[in-house]
């Protein structure tokens, strides 16, 4: 088991290490922030200046060494737009994207994870044709016009919450957070609901899918077959064998919730990491979008790893010293 972890350890390690690569190239080759630092009626001293002060005069290989260097001290560079450390500004910005994630997920669970597996347990009646239609339109809808109806209906005409902004907010572990006051669980709701809606389908319909799978199975036909109550059986038997593809996808949709809540802090004006990319990307903030790059490579990378020890946690017969 030992050897297995330091195996997945080296491979994430190289994984991190082509993304870097991959991430500083691609970054590199799109457009020209000089154009955008620099006011077009400088004249070229104030011009070379400026390159030379951000490092841009330097060749493409040694910037991205350079790159690396600051990497491993933690240091993306400075702001281009901010003048301020890259990863200060993200890890400013990662509270409201976390709590925003956090919430959408547990929505996601709290209503994907029963309403899956009742539609496994009864797909005959006509409520599970009635949740399967609306998996459906949860998949189908489009993120930015769900945002917009929940404005329109929730905030414009009903009046009942805000339609952008975090609200007021308290300090617990030294981070502000909304959800503490209600204020500002209300501005938490909307932005909530719009980026759990196709995460609910997803789990709903995998549940179901597992559900449905694990039914037919031997053991299960034998624990009833033995008096078990219906409620243990789906509770160890049922349950128990179909969290494992459920664990994987919670996983990395979790990281898929971070990294591309972009459109849904946008609609609502949600001050997270994801509203910062998109300004950045406007501006040609080279280091920002470097550094959030790089955190959601990081996330995904420890996210995979987790969700191979949970294996284990879940399933005994799934071993991380398994030769396949």
């Amino acid at each position: 088991m030992v050897t297995s972890i330091i195996r997945r350890l080296l491979q994430a390690l190289f994984v991190v290490i082509a993304m870097t690569v991959i991430v500083f190239i691609g970054v590199s080759v799109i457009g020209n922030p000089v154009d955008i630092l620099i006011n077009p009626d400088a004249n070229q001293a104030e011009r070379a200046r400026v390159i030379a002060y951000y490092g841009l005069d330097q060749p493409l290989w040694k910037q991205y060494f350079l790159f690396l260097q600051g990497l491993l001290h933690g240091n993306f560079g400075d702001s281009f737009v901010y003048g301020r450390p890259a990863l200060g500004l993200i890890l400013e910005r990662l509270p409201a994207t976390l709590e925003l994630a956090i919430t959408a997920l547990g929505i996601a669970i709290v209503v994907g994870l029963p309403l899956g597996l009742y539609a496994g347990l009864y797909p005959n009646r006509a409520s599970s044709r009635l949740i399967m239609t609306g998996s459906i339109l949860g998949f189908s809808l489009p993120t930015f016009w769900v945002g917009l109806m929940l404005i329109m209906i929730f905030s414009v005409e009903l009046g009942w919450l805000p339609t952008n902004g975090r609200g007021p907010t308290l300090e617990f572990l030294g981070v502000q957070w909304s959800f503490l006051t209600s204020e500002g669980l209300r501005h938490l709701l909307l932005p909530a609901f719009n980026l759990a809606l196709f995460k609910t389908s997803l789990i709903l319909r995998l549940t179901r899918a597992g559900v449905q799978e694990v039914l037919p199975q031997d053991y299960v036909k034998f624990a009833r077959a033995k008096g078990v109550r219906e409620r243990r059986v789906i509770g160890v038997h049922v349950l128990k064998n179909l969290m494992i593809p459920v664990v994987t996808i919670i996983g990395l949709e979790f990281g898929s919730l971070i990294a591309f809540s972009v459109v849904t802090e946008s609609i609502f004006a949600w001050p997270g990491m994801g509203k910062l990319i998109i300004d950045s990307i406007n501006l040609l903030d080279r280091p920002v979008i470097v550094a959030y790059l790089m955190m959601m490579v990081l996330l995904f990378v420890i996210l995979n790893f987790v969700i191979d020890v949970c294996y284990t946690i879940l399933d005994p017969r799934v071993r991380l010293d398994s030769k396949a």
